[in-house]
């Protein structure tokens, strides 16, 4: 544990966001977006990735690896740091991503999340989305969205989580985390379980698959307030998404759904400093108002965008929008505002 312990205390130092340990290759970190290997550093055998590897799963973690090839799981290393880590099976041999984890949960405030976005704590039920890429800070946002209920109503709050990220600690709210493969087998199955467990809130960490949408979304109509992520860009395309996972002719019905229970989706993007040394996030703000409901309903979410761009006074914005503030500010660079404004709003 020793080399990869200096190897993970290397990254914190540097402010790493992520670390690749992977056979045939030097073990590498994600300094601001960009991959930077450790130079002085040998290139990792497989047998010496496996040293590095193996030694940080328990025997029921080795013997799910060697069941799927690919293992979820956090890791805390006393006096170093927490770290969300997927192991996994390559050409070459074995290899992991650590992301790391902030020790505290960060507020709102301290994200620079736009302030309209605190109106999603205050939603008494239905579905809040937060969409975006990989790394793009997603957990972290809803995170800090779970801290601000924490802070300032009283709630029992259900989080399910692969694995468990931030850290919570009851203060107005009573939080209950559930990691699966810990303590639960299934996203599915816990979401299940919950709608018995009396929550006012559910954080699910991700909406993989047909069943945990279906289930989050009854979850979300039966007056619970759920928030969860997704991997896609753009706020309609997020709607889309989670229609186009169900057979063709249940769509309809889940169009109907969502319409009467969504109520928030967040796009963000990190985009790097114009001085280099940091990102700054970008976020589309969409709420469901009338007019967004009735595009869901009737299947015109292409629509979606014109209605988000007119809606400003409700707290919407587009992505355009808000990369045009960030390179207006002079925190981004002409080229980046540019790669990070979405094709259909282009010249």
């Amino acid at each position: 544990m020793y080399k990869l312990s200096k190897i993970l205390r290397t990254a914190v130092q540097y402010q790493a966001s992520d670390i690749f340990i992977s056979t045939g290759a030097k073990p590498t970190l994600r300094l601001n977006g960009d991959i930077v290997p450790i130079a002085e550093h040998p290139e990792l055998t497989k047998k010496m990735a496996e040293e590095y590897l193996l030694d940080i799963m328990n025997d029921e973690q080795k013997k799910r690896f060697e069941q799927t090839l690919d293992l979820d799981f956090s890791l805390e290393i006393e006096n170093i740091a927490r770290f969300r880590v997927n192991m996994f099976v390559q050409r070459k041999g074995i290899a992991a991503v650590f992301r790391l984890i902030s020790e505290t949960v960060m507020t709102m405030e301290a994200l620079n999340l736009p302030s309209q976005m605190k109106k999603a704590t205050t939603f008494k039920n239905g579905l809040v989305i937060v969409t975006g890429p990989t790394g793009s800070g997603k957990s972290t946002t809803l995170a800090s969205m779970v801290n601000e209920i924490n802070k300032n109503q009283k709630k029992h709050i259900i989080t399910i989580e692969d694995p468990i990220e931030y850290v919570h600690k009851n203060q107005q709210s009573i939080i209950q985390q559930r990691e699966v493969g810990a303590h639960t087998h299934s996203f599915q199955k816990a979401l299940r379980a919950s709608l018995r467990e009396a929550p006012d809130v559910i954080l699910l960490g991700e909406m993989r698959d047909l069943d945990t949408m279906q289930q989050a979304i009854t979850a979300a109509e039966t007056g619970h307030l759920v928030f969860a992520t997704l991997h896609t860009s753009g706020c309609a395309n997020s709607i889309n998404r989670i229609i186009d996972a169900f057979p063709v002719d249940q769509q309809n019905q889940i169009r109907t759904q969502l319409s009467e229970s969504l109520q928030a989706v967040f796009w963000q993007t990190l985009i790097k400093t114009k001085d280099n040394k940091g990102r700054v996030g970008g976020f589309e703000i969409m709420f469901i108002n009338n007019a967004v409901a009735n595009m869901i309903r009737k299947g015109k979410t292409h629509q979606i965008n014109s209605v988000i761009e007119t809606s400003t006074k409700e707290g919407m914005q587009t992505m355009k929008k808000a990369v045009t503030d960030l390179y207006q500010a002079g925190l981004i660079t002409e080229e980046n505002a540019l790669a990070n404004i979405p094709k259909e709003f282009e010249a």
